[in-house]
């Protein structure tokens, strides 16, 4: 379908804007373009707690902001790994979604800080990520959390990163996952997909970007061969937990999304895909500016409720 209005009007504002390409910029101009795109306070909604924390990790401490709900625990648990490419992006361009997600799907949202590329290539990020995942599992009543129901999420560089999660915490005795949130995640180290080709440039994420994201974030390029750094190589991805992969028609990033619910579902995985026609990558932060980005969000709460099994919520939503 045609690009929708209003994320034409996003993309516009963008370009009257002046905003740069972003594989033009340093890496810490990039850094301070996405807080300032991202970062509005007003756009926060009020959870029942916000605590920061250090969690152990394989380098020292890994940064980790807990949202929790109100009311009586102990709530599941999601655990959060912000997009960025590996490269930009943190706990607090991310803070608003995750804690519209505490709310409206009644659980502990962890957010994590994980460390970032070029200064720590691959794979620092998912040993991160994954070490993150095992403390929080293991340490879950501290938190008010309930250690039977843990899920992993992210969008793009952390949808990949939650799916390496979910593969590593099958191949390395836990923790046990109930539910994997992919929102149009990273899958595959290659640019030569339809959806590349179709939208490679106009669309908010570049061709010209990602391939910056990877340089940046790979040591070498073989290294994207891995299944660590391209969940879409492993070999096998049977026993992996449910998910709910979410796409945008004008995304790079569409298509090798799309293979990798083909695949989970090949391999006798629950999975739960939906492509958002109409918009493009990114939306699912853009709850202030695109209605597709609440519908994204209502999905994935329900999503989110259903794994944890949780009644529906009222007020229509789900």
């Amino acid at each position: 379908m045609p690009l929708n209005p209003e994320a034409q009007a996003v993309l516009d504002q963008l370009t009257s804007s002046g905003v740069p390409p972003l594989h033009t910029l340093s890496v810490e101009g990039a850094r301070q373009l996405i807080i300032d795109l991202f970062v509005t306070k007003a756009d926060r909604e009020p959870v029942g707690k916000v605590e920061d924390r250090q969690i152990p990790g394989p380098a020292g401490t890994i940064p980790a902001r807990i949202c929790t709900p109100r009311g009586a625990g102990p709530f599941p648990i999601l655990v959060y790994f912000h997009g960025g490419g590996w490269v930009i992006g943190n706990i607090e361009t991310h803070d608003a979604p995750c804690r519209t997600l505490s709310n409206a799907a009644e659980c502990i949202v962890a957010s994590i800080d994980y460390r970032l590329a070029p200064e720590h290539k691959f794979p620092a990020g998912p040993d991160d990520c994954y070490a993150a995942t095992r403390w929080i599992a293991e340490h879950a009543a501290q938190i008010g959390g309930d250690a039977r129901r843990i899920a992993v999420g992210g969008d793009s560089a952390g949808g990949n990163l939650a799916a390496v999660v979910a593969q590593t915490a099958r191949d390395h005795g836990g923790p046990s996952l109930v539910f994997q949130l992919l929102v149009y995640p990273v899958t595959d180290h290659r640019f030569d997909t339809p959806s590349y080709r179709e939208n490679a440039d106009g669309y908010f994420l570049t061709k010209d970007a990602m391939e910056w994201f990877w340089n940046h974030y790979l040591g070498r390029p073989a290294d994207g061969e891995q299944a660590m750094a391209s969940p879409l190589r492993a070999k096998n991805l049977g026993g992996l937990p449910p998910a709910f992969i979410m796409t945008a028609e004008y995304d790079p990033l569409r298509d090798e999304a799309e293979a990798y619910a083909a695949r989970l579902r090949e391999a006798g995985v629950e999975t739960k895909m939906t492509r958002y026609d109409g918009t493009i990558h990114g939306f699912f932060s853009m709850g202030n500016a695109l209605t597709v980005a609440k519908q994204g969000m209502m999905d994935a709460t329900s999503a989110l409720r259903n794994a944890f099994a949780l009644r529906p919520a009222a007020g229509g939503r789900p």
